[in-house]
Order: C-alpha cells, then structure tokens, then sequence
C-alpha cells in the first residue's frame, strides 16, 4: 500500500472514539507516559516540525488527536498517561476517555505503547500492558529517544525486551533525533492498515 505520510490533516479533538463524526478510516493509535516523546515521534512519522505539538511540560496533551494520513488511515494522539501537573484526577480521566475509545473499537487496527528505552517499566506501562493483554489488543512496542544510548545500554535495552516481552510482541527502537528507523515504522503501519 503506497501511503505519503506528509499527507496529514489534523482532524479534531474527542473524549472517545469519534463515533460517526468523521468517516471511518482504520486506527492507529500511540500511548505512553508522559514525557516519553510521543509528540516528536509523531512529527518524525509525518515528516512535520509541529502538526503534533510537543511541550516541555508532561501531561499536556489531554485528549484523543485525530490526524488523517493520505486518507488511509487514522493517527490517533492519546494522552500520556501517569503525570499531569495539577491534575490529581488524570489517571480516572485517563482510564474513562481510554475504555471509550477502546470499548467495541471496530476501527482499532494497532496500539504502538510507546516505551523510554533509557527506563524500566513503570506501574501505569505494566497496568496497560495487561489491559491490552487481556482484551487482546493488537500491540507494538515502540522503544524511543535510542540516540541517548550508547552500545552498552542499546544492549542493556534490547536484553530487557527479551526478557519481558519474550519475543511475543514486536518491537521498534527510534529516535525521533536522527530518525533511526522511521522507514521501518513507515512499513509496519503501511502492512497494519492493508490487512484491514
């Protein structure tokens, strides 16, 4: 499937999936803790400086973004999840919004969780790692900012997908820096939405 990823509009916000507000395209979606460069990852992705707006501060984006991408398919920007300054509430938010998009999803081709290669899981990453298994999601690991490591750590990375994915689930290793590997997410979002 030839798909332009510069081809992309953003669409709207929404509290759960759109539900008939705007045609029905396949999904994608990314998520992750906060702060995990979700926002410049998608900018990566798409080719674009700023249509994913990154923010200095954890928590800012608040609700589901909706990009469509060359009319294929549906970028969907979630909330990152465990910190939000202010917002003691965040996680029942967070957890509302998430079972709205998620509950009978027709549209749900994959969840890319996005992890910082740099740390160990967190409470929230393990929560919704057995969320989605228990649903049984289609998932993807997204490993990011890999330019900060050197080949110890890259190493030390890679060892740690082993062990707790146990090759179960596939795994990318990104920067958004210098792109590493953004042709290879390219290719897997292009064979995700052609299955559908």
């Amino acid at each position: 499937m030839n798909i332009n990823f510069q081809n992309t509009m953003f669409l709207g916000s929404f509290t759960a999936k759109h539900d008939g507000v705007i045609a029905a395209l396949p999904e994608i979606i990314f998520i992750g803790r906060s702060n995990v460069g979700k926002s410049s990852l998608i900018n990566a992705i798409i080719n674009r400086k700023n249509l994913a707006y990154t923010s200095k501060k954890p928590g800012f984006t608040k609700l589901l973004n909706y990009y469509n991408v060359d009319d294929k398919f549906y970028l969907v920007d979630a909330p990152g999840y465990g910190y939000a300054k202010g917002e003691k509430d965040l996680s029942v938010n967070f957890a509302t919004m998430m079972n709205n998009y998620f509950y009978k999803n027709a549209n749900l081709s994959m969840i890319y969780l996005l992890i910082d290669s740099r740390r160990t899981l967190s409470e929230d990453d393990e929560a919704f790692l057995s969320f989605v298994s228990h649903h049984n999601f289609p998932l993807t690991i997204i490993f990011t900012k890999c330019d900060k490591l050197n080949q110890s750590m890259r190493a030390k990375a890679l060892n740690f997908y082993k062990k707790t994915f146990k090759g179960e689930v596939k795994a990318i290793f990104t920067s958004s820096h210098n792109r590493e590997n953004i042709d290879q997410i390219h290719h897997h979002i292009c064979e995700v939405v052609k299955k559908r």
